[in-house]
């Protein structure tokens, strides 16, 4: 007897410029992705993987200092809870790599 487990990814470009202040990045990219997270979390998704630092641009491979202000408190900051919340709602494992 099998178990199907029905999985998700979500990969998908950057909301705005990235000369935006670092906040406004986040804030943009978070609510287009709640947008695809709530359509997966319909769609009965029960295992959602986000992109790499999904909240803002790829930026590892640069040394700039700027993006230091991305970084965000696990298991406390703001982003880890609204998942939290999302993941409950849902009853699904959403994976977030964060900065």
């Amino acid at each position: 007897m099998s178990h199907v487990v029905k999985c998700g990814l979500i990969q998908a470009s950057n909301a705005c410029d990235t000369s935006e202040p670092i906040a406004r990045i986040r804030e943009a990219n978070i609510a287009k992705h709640m947008i695809l997270i709530d359509k997966a979390g319909r769609a009965g998704v029960q295992i959602l993987c986000m992109q790499e630092i999904f909240t803002g641009p790829y930026f590892c491979a640069e040394q700039v200092p700027r993006w230091y202000e991305a970084t965000e408190y696990i298991p406390d900051g703001p982003t880890t809870r609204l998942m939290q919340e999302t993941a409950k709602k849902y009853q699904m494992v959403i994976i977030v790599p964060l900065y």
